[in-house]
């Protein structure tokens, strides 16, 4: 039923004020057009991502957004630390760390916190 069709991540922070330069001037999301003042959506790549003001926004302890970029990760890793976004480093089973980067194998994946504390990542898959 849903296997063919877009899916968009739905994201809750505490202040869109606040979360807004993050997603648009750190990450570089493209800003949608909204005439809600606590809803914003933003392009990335073909996706949409959809931020909303909400009481309940940094109670997740899982990642909620994924980047999956191939070749272009390790630009888009110096990228963000030239921005000053602190990465998070955890003891993963399977998985060794070299500086930020996590590795399994071939695999690379950083992960890092919004304005809110939800986790977000990207990956060289």
């Amino acid at each position: 039923m849903l296997g063919d069709k877009d899916a968009q991540a739905t994201i809750g922070v505490r202040d869109l004020n606040v979360s807004r330069p993050f997603y648009e001037e750190v990450l570089g999301l493209k800003p949608l057009p909204s005439s809600e003042p606590s809803v914003m959506g933003f392009q990335a790549g073909q996706a949409q991502v959809l931020v909303y003001e909400s009481e309940y926004a940094g109670t997740n302890k899982s990642t909620v957004l994924t980047w999956s970029l191939g070749e272009s990760f390790d630009e888009a890793v110096r990228l963000l630390q030239s921005k000053n976004v602190a990465f998070e480093h955890y003891d993963l089973p399977g998985m060794t760390r070299e500086g930020d980067i996590h590795t399994a194998g071939p695999m690379k994946v950083v992960w890092f916190k919004d304005p809110d504390g939800k986790i977000l990542s990207l990956g060289n898959y």
